[in-house]
């Protein structure tokens, strides 16, 4: 792909260069966006304007074209997200942040065929959303590959890698004056020395110092300082903020071909390399055969229910479908059909589309994905919700069907969004319309990953299920700990519940001893359903969703940063004998054979709580007697969200496990919204070849007090 350079001049803009070069990618421009005439520096929120006198300089000792313009802005939006949810084009007049679509798009009318933009971002959240927003309303891919680097070792690269850069700014506990002009070669022992006392950012990510690039091995001249001037800001016990004016400069020639070869993160971490070492001597399982498509209960409609400020909405799915023929129905009219549905369930509760926190999007197959997620992407804008999405046996002529999960805000700051649109080595960008992470009325959601290598978005080849579910749990262990730091985080996370879609029950095994290792490193006993569908995106093999509570109250004040709520965990197994694990016989033969008849479930947290109910065969035929649990006429009582995972081959099975939820929720006629999610096999961590399974989201609001 053809790529502009964002370049600051210091060392992180030029050290991404190298990373986009490594990656394949080529460098066609630079642009960079400078203080008014007269000005050498702006107390900006997105710019390093400092050393924009040498910036010529950087850009003819790499041989690009520079484009600049100049910085008419200032920071009028200065939250954590920029734009709005609802739209994704609106311009803010007066922002800087515009400036930089000015600049772009001048990158774009110059070089037409400029597809990528390298930016620098390496922390901040600030700039890198400001950044992608930009970039995704010019149909622009950004690379961000320091992004989430931990700074020691990518300061370390940089050096043993022949960037040679010197401070020509200092605003942090430690530095001083005499240190402008220095290298980073030099100051790395000071810079690690400070980050030990005082947690000063090695590299200088909290502002403590700005740097100019002299050299890289891209560099076809060395760039020499040969006339600067120390210009002191302040000058206090704390911390003196100074700057080096660059005076006068001079390139001077290199001798050789040198090698741009940079060094590269590894693609797993200590716990995925251990998931992926056990996992590969894991032996891969029975297949199961593809079930005909079946509606378990009756003919559903969708319906919403609010607990709380909690809002669940079931079953968006075309009505027009059963009245039209689907030859004159286009899939498009169906995708906005389901949203035009989901959007009158939330006005009745005075909610609109940007108020969705979580959805869970099912397709009759993944040659729609690509249409789908075409409409899909108009309806979001800033910070969309996250997403799970797979494809099912959905009975003919339905082709899409969703449910979500909303909120009500009172106020803006109470959602935080992580939505990482950038290539890295991270995790997977999120290159449209879902966020990674949703944190929400201190609820977690986590959109469903899968295997991919994130500085290509490709998986691996050939595939490999231990290597695929190895990145999965990485990519989610690496985006809760990314929305835990991010504005509005610092809470510690507890795990309520995860669902691992498998795109063949032949990899079961192999999922679980993924699941197995990653959970026992962390220490977690949460509900844990492993669901064959018909196919993942991209032709994954596995696919992760999580949610999470913050481990806050919901009564907290924000200045109390131990009010935390610890998590009760409860589960159960009527008759308590255990089921032949992966036996495959006939529902007849299997329910005589078996005794147990089902297992639960809860994780509450706060007023939060999740449920897992599975149900064998036999549990369904002997379901007239049994005795509910109090736990879990609670669980139904409070529910906000049903989920009802029922094996295709047996319709009567969803039917029988509907008619015992309106059992239990005597109270309601109706125990909507439930969206029944038609399935080829059904596993939990202990058991193989349930029948029915109910995942369930409740809020209880006696607990808000």
């Amino acid at each position: 792909m053809k790529v502009v350079g964002l370049l600051s001049g210091g060392k992180d803009s030029c050290y991404n260069l190298l990373h986009c070069a490594q990656n394949g990618h080529q460098l066609v421009a630079l642009a960079s966006l400078r203080p008014a005439p007269g000005k050498e520096e702006l107390d900006s929120y997105m710019y390093q304007t400092v050393g924009q006198d040498a910036i010529e300089y950087v850009a003819r000792a790499l041989g690009l074209p520079l484009i600049r313009q100049v910085i008419m802005g200032s920071a009028l939006n200065q939250g954590p997200e920029y734009g709005h949810r609802q739209q994704t084009s609106q311009r803010l007049d007066g922002d800087e942040t515009e400036d930089l679509y000015d600049l772009l798009l001048a990158v774009k009318t110059r070089f037409p065929d400029v597809e990528g933009v390298s930016v620098g971002a390496i922390l901040s959240n600030y700039q890198r959303v400001r950044v992608e927003h930009v970039c995704r309303r010019l149909g622009l891919t950004s690379f961000a590959y320091l992004w989430q680097r931990d700074q020691g070792e990518l300061l370390s690269e940089m050096i043993n890698a022949g960037l040679d850069a010197v401070l020509i700014k200092v605003a942090g506990i430690g530095l001083a004056t005499k240190h402008l002009g220095q290298s980073l070669a030099t100051l790395q022992p000071t810079l690690v020395h400070l980050n030990t006392l005082y947690g000063s950012h090695v590299c200088g990510e909290g502002g403590e110092y700005e740097t100019l690039t002299l050299d890289t091995t891209l560099f076809k001249s060395r760039i020499s300082l040969t006339e600067t001037e120390v210009v002191v800001h302040s000058d206090n016990d704390f911390a003196t903020v100074a700057y080096l004016r660059i005076k006068n400069a001079e390139l001077q020639s290199k001798e050789g071909v040198t090698d741009t070869k940079v060094a590269v993160p590894p693609l797993l971490d200590d716990l995925a390399a251990e998931i992926l070492e056990i996992c590969s001597s894991v032996q891969p399982g029975l297949e199961t055969p593809a079930p005909q498509a079946t509606e378990g209960h009756r003919l559903q409609s969708v319906a919403s229910r609010k607990i709380g400020r909690w809002i669940g909405v079931s079953v968006a799915q075309s009505t027009a479908l059963h009245e039209t023929s689907s030859n004159e129905y286009s899939l498009e009219d169906e995708i906005r059909s389901c949203f035009e549905l989901v959007r009158e369930q939330l006005a009745k509760h005075g909610l609109e589309l940007h108020h969705i926190s979580h959805i869970n999007l099912f397709i009759s197959s993944m040659d729609l994905f690509a249409s789908v997620n075409a409409v899909y992407t108009t309806m979001f804008g800033t910070s969309p919700p996250t997403r799970a999405c797979v494809a099912v046996d959905l009975p003919s002529p339905i082709r899409v069907r969703m449910d979500c999960i909303a909120f009500v805000e009172n106020e803006p700051n109470e959602r935080q969004a992580l939505h990482v649109q950038s290539v890295s080595y991270w995790a997977p960008a999120n290159i449209g319309p879902y966020s990674q992470a949703i944190s929400v009325g201190n609820q977690v959601f986590v959109s469903g990953q899968i295997g991919l290598i994130p500085s290509t978005m490709q998986l691996p080849h050939p595939q490999s299920a231990a290597l695929e579910s190895a990145l999965a749990l990485q990519h989610v262990d690496r985006i809760v700990a990314a929305i835990k730091t991010s504005p509005g985080g610092g809470w510690p996370g507890i795990p309520q519940c995860a669902i691992v879609w498998l795109a063949s029950t032949g990899i079961l095994p192999i999922a679980k001893a993924a699941w197995s290792t990653y959970a026992k490193a962390h220490q977690w006993d949460i509900p844990v359903i492993y669901v064959t569908c018909k196919a993942i995106p991209k032709g994954g093999l596995i696919e992760v969703q999580l949610m999470m509570h913050t481990g806050r109250s919901e009564t907290r004040d924000d200045d109390d940063q131990d009010d935390l709520v610890l998590p009760i965990s409860k589960k159960g197994r009527v008759s308590g004998v255990l089921l032949s694990s992966g036996a495959h016989l006939p529902a007849a033969e299997r329910a005589s054979e078996q005794s147990a008849e089902f297992d639960w479930q809860i994780v509450t947290t706060g007023a939060n709580s999740v449920g897992l109910i599975t149900f064998s065969t036999a549990a369904l035929l002997n379901s007239r007697d049994w005795t509910w649990p109090p736990e879990l006429a609670t669980l139904v009582s409070n529910r906000v969200s049903v989920r009802l995972f029922h094996r295709g081959t047996n319709a009567d099975a969803a039917s029988r496990v509907m008619s015992l939820l309106e059992k239990i929720a005597q109270e309601l006629p109706d125990v909507s919204p439930v969206t029944q999610v038609p399935i080829r096999y059904l596993a939990t961590s202990e058991l193989d070849d349930w029948e029915v399974a109910l995942l369930i989201f409740a809020h209880n609001t006696k607990e808000e007090t």
